[in-house]
């Protein structure tokens, strides 16, 4: 699907993203290098576009989770770009093995060696690495800490705002993250990234209009993975894009009808976002 350049009205920048982004600056001084979060599926509509005015001359890793849901060949693509200015790391949260943690471990310790070396020359003891993990809400940020950290320090869940204040948590002897919760940025310009970030719920569903989102997703599905979408919903691959066709179909295939076989398409919108929410609906890529 062509990139939509037309403005959005989803928006969604609460009070805790505006009071993190002040707290950051004021912790800016204790931080040695940022891990940038984002989420494999969307990874240029998951980047928070003022990072780097934010974060100022920080050294930065991204990293790259959800690698499992993602159209790896377009995925791919974006992030071999994105290797040719930043370190990138690509994590499976789901299935990481400790080797491949480390890699950022290691990355990040070979990136900051510089800092302790000296501390040994004026004759100091080394001192704990200091992270800022960051991103949109909802790519991973305290799944990854959790994995990293080897333990459930952090509550996670599939939706977004669920981490709301800044914490510090202990990964390694080397290295401390402070968490921060999902941040956006207060006004989402492009129509195509606002329903991109809504999709995949980096934007509280409470505020949505479902219709619209289940709409784009399957609209996008059927321009771009008409295969998946076919596949998934048990649609004729023959199928003209017929909305009303479509999600009366689905309403038919997932059971979803109110008394008279009447198709219940509240109940269709909800099916297809947690769908896709939950990764049932995989190996797609938005961006």
């Amino acid at each position: 699907m062509e990139q939509n350049s037309t403005k959005t009205n989803i928006n969604w920048y609460p009070g805790h993203m505006a009071k993190a982004k002040r707290e950051i600056k004021e912790k800016l001084d204790l931080i040695d290098i940022v891990y940038e979060v984002i989420d494999a599926r969307m990874p240029l509509s998951s980047r928070i576009i003022d990072l780097d005015d934010l974060i100022k001359d920080k050294k930065k890793i991204i990293v790259v989770t959800k690698y499992d849901l993602c159209d790896v060949t377009k995925t791919n693509k974006i992030i071999n770009k994105l290797k040719e200015t930043n370190e990138v790391v690509i994590l499976d949260l789901k299935k990481a093995s400790r080797s491949v943690l480390n890699e950022l471990i290691n990355k990040t310790n070979n990136m900051l060696s510089y800092i302790n070396d000296s501390r040994i020359k004026k004759g100091l003891k080394p001192r704990v690495y200091r992270a800022l993990v960051i991103g949109a809400p909802n790519v991973g940020k305290s799944t990854l800490i959790n994995r990293i950290s080897g333990k459930n320090s952090l509550k996670t869940g599939n939706r977004a705002g669920v981490t709301k204040g800044i914490s510090w948590v202990r990964i390694s002897n080397t290295i401390e993250l402070m968490d921060t919760p999902g941040i956006l940025y207060p006004k989402i310009e492009n129509n195509q990234v606002g329903l991109t970030l809504a999709s995949l719920a980096s934007i509280n569903e409470d505020i949505l209009n479902k219709e619209e989102i289940a709409t784009f997703i399957i609209e996008f599905l059927y321009y771009n993975y008409p295969n998946i979408l076919c596949d998934r919903y048990k649609l004729d691959k023959d199928t003209e894009f017929d909305l009303e066709k479509i999600f009366n179909s689905i309403a038919i295939n997932t059971h979803s009808l109110k008394k008279g076989n009447v198709p219940d398409l509240d109940r269709v919108y909800i099916i297809i976002i947690n769908d896709l929410k939950e990764g049932r609906i995989k190996n797609i890529t938005f961006d």
